[in-house]
């Protein structure tokens, strides 16, 4: 009997159920569509490669950024989670440097790793991701070499629920636990993933996104040194009758990496007159009353981003704490006046005059949720989602009427996943 035969026949096994639960929640349809995933990825990877070695089930998910916009790449605080979306991995072991990855709906994927340095043409590829990642392990003296992989994801490209830190997190959980040990610690995994996007595929990111998919769960995390401060936060949103909802609206993110960029340089242009290199090396009140001297020296818009940032990053203090006293509507308040914020201050709602659709959708919600829930943009923005607090009594209208504009499948219901990058345990 073949590995993939026996490895199939306990996809059903209780303990892996258990192990299914645990990761994705127990919405109607999940333990199937699970279990129909990942023995999809170990056919194709049957059919495409047939292993006689160990063959390895990996995955790591999206997050969704809850507090703290655009505030990590100015070490900053930060309040975010875990998705049950991810990036899920078939991978088998070679005796060579080559890795090949065979991901649905995109073209193969073969990286020599004998050359760590970039390469400049794979920039914006998975292959810079690969070979990134890989330069960060052994840089951090982490053992590498080439895998054979077969890849499915529910963190689609452009959702806004960052498939490239998913994928990022998951190409370094692949290389330790076929070649180290599975020990990696996940702010390490974090750090390197984020090198890989800044250096090797060219996205000038912070660390946000690959540390809420490394770290699993609920966490807030403090930017402010080179050890992030990452404490997890005990809360549990469906007891309370809400659900997390991310909002598609199908706006591209192409030709708006600029716009991205732009946001962490302005803010940075402020903190440089004040002689530094980050806004939270700056305090508050010293902006605040050097405003007239500011004024005219740098762009309007960079003291607005800076405004926005100062009261983030307080805001993500009282989200924490609204959270640990089981205050929901000092919570719910405070999502919606980070929205505000971004809206109005940071300005990343929206870009080209003729594409306002996270508008749209962020004026929707206020329309179907008045005071009942909270919405706010979600992530990066220009493109992309908007994060929803939805009561379960208005979600089946909230989706309805989403998805009714933005397109069938626009409205995700979310849970929370209580851990980073895993790897399936099948007893043989």
């Amino acid at each position: 009997m073949s590995i993939y035969t026996q490895m199939i026949g306990k996809l059903t096994t209780p303990e892996v159920m258990g192990q299914f639960s645990w990761l994705y929640g127990n919405r109607e349809g999940q333990m199937l569509a699970q279990l129909n995933r990942h023995k999809t990825v170990l056919i194709r990877h049957e059919k495409q490669f047939d292993a006689e070695g160990p063959v390895w089930l990996i995955s790591a998910p999206g997050r969704v950024e809850i507090g703290g916009n655009h505030t990590d790449h100015n070490h900053g605080r930060v309040l975010a989670a875990a998705a049950n979306l991810d990036t899920l991995a078939a991978v088998s072991p070679r005796d060579d440097m080559i890795v090949n990855v065979f991901s649905e709906g995109h073209a193969p994927q073969s990286v020599d790793l004998s050359g760590l340095d970039p390469v400049a043409e794979e920039a914006g590829t998975s292959a810079a991701m690969i070979r990134g990642v890989a330069a960060g392990m052994q840089a951090e003296g982490h053992a590498i070499g080439g895998f054979d992989a077969v890849m499915t994801s529910t963190v689609a490209s452009g959702s806004g629920l960052s498939s490239s830190a998913a994928y990022e997190v998951l190409i370094a959980a692949i290389f330790d636990r076929l070649y180290g040990n599975s020990n990696m610690d996940f702010v390490t995994q974090a750090k390197i993933g984020q090198r890989a996007e800044n250096v090797y595929f060219g996205k000038p990111s912070g660390l946000l996104d690959q540390m809420a998919s490394a770290a699993g769960g609920l966490v807030t995390v403090d930017f402010c040194c080179d050890e992030p401060d990452v404490q997890p936060i005990a809360y549990d949103f469906a007891a309370k009758d809400f659900a997390l909802v991310v909002v598609a609206t199908g706006g591209s993110h192409a030709d708006l990496t600029s716009d991205y960029a732009a946001i962490p340089a302005e803010m940075k242009q402020v903190a440089a007159h004040f002689g530094k290199q980050y806004l939270r090396e700056v305090m508050p009140d010293v902006f605040f009353a050097d405003l007239r001297a500011l004024y005219g020296k740098v762009p309007d818009r960079a003291l607005l981003r800076a405004m926005h940032f100062f009261r983030e990053n307080e805001r993500v203090l009282r989200q924490v704490d609204a959270l640990r006293r089981d205050d929901l509507w000092a919570f719910l308040w405070e999502i919606k006046e980070s929205g505000r914020s971004s809206f109005e201050y940071l300005q990343n709602v929206w870009c080209k005059p003729g594409d306002q659709s996270l508008s749209l959708a962020l004026c929707m919600a206020e329309e179907l949720l008045g005071e009942e829930g909270s919405w706010r943009i979600h992530g990066g923005g220009f493109a992309g989602t908007t994060l929803n607090f939805v009561p379960i009594a208005r979600l089946d209208r909230f989706v309805t009427a989403m998805d009714d504009v933005f397109g069938c499948g626009a409205s995700h219901v979310l849970d929370i996943r209580p851990v980073g990058a895993h790897t399936l345990q099948i007893e043989p």
